[in-house]
Formats: C-alpha cells, sequence, structure tokens
C-alpha cells in the first residue's frame, strides 16, 4: 500500500490538493486537503498535505537555522501580517485624484494614515508600522511639512481638486464657511489668538475657512487669525478663487456671518451670484406690509418674496429677499425661546450670574425679562431669509432656499475633518507647521470625501471594515508565501465600488 499527493484541476478553475491511498493500482482512498486559488495558498496546502502523509512516520529533521528558525521543517510559521488592503484603497483613490504628482511618499504618508488612524505626525510612524506599510521616520516627517511650504503642496491639492470637481463640466455652486480650531496652550501671538468660538471655548484659536462643491467635495481651504471678523474672510477667499481658475457664472452660497452690504457688492463686481442668509431680525422691517395684511399667518413651506435698500452712497442697491416658513423650524426656534426666557428669569432671581442672555432686560441696575423682545422674537419664529442677487427668471424662490439648504454639505466636511480626521487640537506653534498641517487635513478630507461618495457609506465604515482585512507572510521549508486574506462579502462590495469610481 502506498500513498502520494497530486494536484487535480477543479471545474471553477482552482487548484484541488488531495492525499491518494493505493494498493497496486486499486485505489483504497482520497484525502481531500482543500483548494486554492493562488501560489500561495497552493503551496501551503501541498505542505499540509505533505506533513500529513508523514505523520506517525520518522520525525522530520530539523531546521539548520533557516527560515523556519530551528522548527520541523513544513511546519508554518507566520513571521508577520499587514493590513495592505485599506492602505491600497485609500492610495487608489489617492491618485485617482490627481495628488500622486506630488512625488513625495512622506506626504502621502501622513495624509493616508490620518484618514486611516488619525494621529500626531510621531505616532504616525507607529500607525504604519501596525498597518505594515513602510514608512519614512519621525525626522522625515518633521522635513516634509517644511516641504509642503517651500513645494506649496496646497496649491497642487487645490488645483487638482478642482480639476476633479469640474471633469464633467464647470461649477453651477460653490459653498463657504468658517470653523475654529483651537490649540492646547494659553499663550497667544500673531496668529492664534482667543476669538468668537460657537462651543465658548477661551483657548487661543485660527479660523478656517472652507470653499466647497455643492456635494461638500473640498476646494480651497484658508487660515486667518483667531479674531477675524467673519465677514473680512469671504471676499479674498472666492476673489483669489475666481483669478487662479478664472471662473464665471457660479453661485456662492453663505450664512448669516458673512453678510455685509460691502461683502456682496464686492462679489457682485468681481462677476458671483449669491444666496446668503440674512439675519432673523430683519424679518418685521423686510415683511412689514406681509405682517400688516396677514400677521404672522403662515403655511408650512411657504416662501415670501421682497425688496431690502442696502448701503450707503455709490454702494446702495436693491437685493432681493426670499423669506421661507417651516413649521419644524418653528417648533425649533420656541424651544430655544422657551429656553433663553428661562436663563433671563434665573438671571432676574439672581440664581444666575448675567451673562449675554438674550432676554434679559437691565432698568435702574435692576434685571427682569425683556419680554417685548422675546415676543417680537416669537413672532417670527420659523422664518428665515435669503438675499440673492439672481433674479425670479433664473431661481424662483423654492430654488434659493433649496440652494441654500446645500450649505450642510461644508457644515458635515467640517465636522469630518474635526472628528474622523482629527484636525484638531492644534499642537504646532508656528505659523508653516500650522499650514501644513491644514494641507495635509484638506488632502485627506477630499480622499474621504471621493470615497464616501463612490460606496455611500461613512470613511469611518469604510476604515472600520477594510482595516480588520491582514495578509500574512508565512515561512515554510525555507520559503516565505504570502496568504492573502479572505474578503467578506460586505468589504468586497466597498472594494469594488471604489475601485469602479475611479474609473
Amino acid at each position: 500500500m502506498g500513498s502520494f499527493v497530486r494536484r487535480v484541476r477543479t471545474a471553477s478553475g482552482a487548484t484541488a490538493v488531495q492525499i491518494v491511498h493505493k494498493r497496486g493500482r486499486t485505489v483504497l482512498g482520497i484525502d481531500h486537503i482543500g483548494s486554492a486559488h493562488e501560489d500561495g495558498q497552493l503551496a501551503l496546502l501541498l505542505e499540509t498535505a505533505r506533513a500529513r502523509l508523514h505523520a506517525g512516520q520518522q520525525m522530520l529533521p530539523l531546521d539548520d537555522g533557516g527560515p523556519t528558525g530551528g522548527r520541523p521543517i513544513g511546519e508554518p510559521v507566520v513571521e508577520e501580517t499587514a493590513s495592505l488592503i485599506v492602505w491600497e484603497a485609500m492610495e487608489a483613490v489617492y491618485a485617482s485624484l490627481g495628488f500622486d504628482q506630488i512625488a513625495d511618499e512622506a506626504f502621502k504618508a501622513l495624509v493616508l494614515a490620518r484618514i486611516i488612524e488619525p494621529t500626531s505626525k510621531a505616532d504616525t510612524v507607529r500607525v504604519l508600522a501596525e498597518l505594515g506599510v513602510p514608512g519614512p521616520s519621525r525626522v522625515t516627517f518633521m522635513r516634509c511639512l517644511k516641504r509642503v511650504i517651500e513645494r506649496d503642496y496646497r496649491t497642487v491639492i487645490a488645483t487638482a481638486c478642482y480639476a476633479h470637481a469640474t471633469q464633467r463640466g464647470g461649477l453651477a455652486l460653490v459653498l463657504y464657511d468658517l470653523t475654529t480650531l483651537h490649540f492646547e496652550t494659553d499663550v497667544e501671538d500673531r496668529l492664534r489668538k482667543v476669538g468668537m468660538s460657537k462651543e465658548r471655548r477661551v483657548d487661543p484659536q485660527v479660523t478656517v475657512g472652507l470653499l466647497t462643491t455643492g456635494s461638500g467635495f473640498p476646494l480651497d481651504v484658508h487660515l486667518f487669525e483667531g479674531n477675524k471678523a467673519e465677514t473680512k474672510t469671504l471676499v479674498p477667499v472666492l476673489t483669489g478663487f475666481a483669478e487662479r481658475h478664472q471662473i464665471e457664472d457660479v453661485v456662492v452660497v453663505a450664512d448669516a456671518g458673512m453678510l455685509s452690504a460691502a461683502n456682496l457688492v464686492v462679489l457682485e463686481e468681481a462677476g458671483f451670484t449669491f444666496i446668503v442668509a440674512g439675519k432673523p431680525s430683519s424679518a418685521a422691517d423686510d415683511l412689514a406690509d406681509y405682517f400688516h395684511r396677514h400677521g404672522n399667518y403662515f403655511t408650512d413651506g411657504q416662501t415670501v418674496e421682497t425688496t431690502r435698500t442696502m448701503g450707503t452712497g455709490t454702494q446702495t442697491r436693491q437685493r432681493r429677499v426670499v423669506y421661507n416658513y417651516s413649521f419644524k423650524r418653528s417648533q425649533h426656534d420656541n424651544r430655544a425661546i422657551n429656553k433663553m426666557i428661562e436663563r433671563a428669569e434665573a438671571v432676574a432671581a439672581g440664581t444666575r450670574p448675567l451673562k449675554k442672555d438674550r432676554f434679559v432686560k437691565i432698568t435702574d441696575a435692576v434685571k427682569g425679562v425683556d419680554w417685548d423682545l422675546a415676543e417680537r422674537a416669537r413672532y417670527l419664529s420659523g422664518l428665515k431669509g435669503y438675499l440673492t442677487n439672481i433674479d425670479t427668471d433664473t431661481m424662483d424662490g423654492p430654488q434659493v432656499v433649496a440652494a441654500y439648504h446645500e450649505l450642510y454639505q461644508v457644515e458635515r466636511s467640517f465636522r469630518m475633518a474635526k472628528s474622523d480626521l482629527a484636525a484638531r487640537p492644534i499642537f504646532h506653534r508656528i505659523r508653516d507647521s500650522i499650514e501644513a498641517h491644514l494641507t495635509i487635513v484638506f488632502a485627506a478630507l477630499a480622499v474621504s470625501r471621493e470615497a464616501q461618495a463612490r460606496t455611500g457609506v461613512s470613511i469611518k465604515k469604510i476604515i472600520q471594515t477594510l482595516r480588520p482585512l491582514r495578509s500574512a507572510t508565512i515561512s515554510l521549508s525555507r520559503q516565505q508565501i504570502t496568504a492573502p486574506p479572505r474578503i467578506p462579502e460586505p468589504a468586497q462590495a466597498i472594494l469594488d465600488d471604489l475601485a469602479e469610481g475611479g474609473n
């Protein structure tokens, strides 16, 4: 009786490994070891079959210090594992956006590592090691930050983003908004200053302006002093963007913080059309005639149009104003008003310190609730106004409102930059280093946004699904083979969508 290992081609194209037991020409039995589609898997199955074939016989000779490290020949040893699937997937998106024209492996490593596991520049060395990606040293990363500024990587990234956004036609709509990034320090300087913070932080901060497409894909990013007025950031960003790409007929959407008569005149003279949120308190004057005839009755979704005179002297303009009423917004506004009244009552009762509470009224050093102001706010609840220089034949009221609502996309990009990409707090203190950090976050945001657009899955979910897929390098009988991971169906669907979106 004899036994031997044989390979058999299957109908599916795989190679089956079997142990065949024979006596003479008679097959007594067949042990099926497994099927392989790749050379590495086949080698592992063959060694497994040979080891089983020799089971119960003389112990195999020990290796003399080769790759098996003194283990019996035929015993597989996992030398290392690597999470290359997630890395290669993000690397492919990075290249498809044209970012690989920056021939700087350290910069690419900083961008992709920030997407996979955002951390400090120094700790990025650990992240790359855990992924199994050959990476530069910490010193190389620090030198890379200097190259980002010296070679103006920001402009290269912004140009590539614009080319990607316009590859199927020009831009019809751009969104602009601001956010702040704080620092873990108490010391201010010429850039890092304490300013207005939505989170009421008192740390020094910088202000970041982000320009995106209507879908939230980033086009440009700018850094300003932490106490820079919002109204003074809009014009330089947009005029610079228009000059760099020589664009015309683009609608700019921005929130109420950018609203000033002078800003709108400059934008108009630069060839922009715009939709800018108005301040709620203006509704009482703008809609005086409507309130006189109808009171404050509105139907859900109703739009009312009027005009407003803005500016002085040669900058005087008649602006179209579209007001929209939302029942859901009215409920939200009334809840907010009730809370502000509670705070004002607590101030009046002496149980809450005097702050910048909206409905507090002080008369002869006596604190009370400004009920007239509260009722005025309640009367206007549910209304939101939008100023635009787009005529009604081009875009009617509901279309103006719908276009403005796209502004939430830039807010989503900000949230992604702050949470998923951990853009803050910033630990750099020199302006060039801060600008370099912002360029890395900008590029990472573009790759993340593109990955989400292709898959319909959040970048957080993409990373959570792909990162656990690890290949293994195995030493076997003086040879090394690589065994790829089994890819579950949800992961394969993400990989297919990422690949198809780049075609």
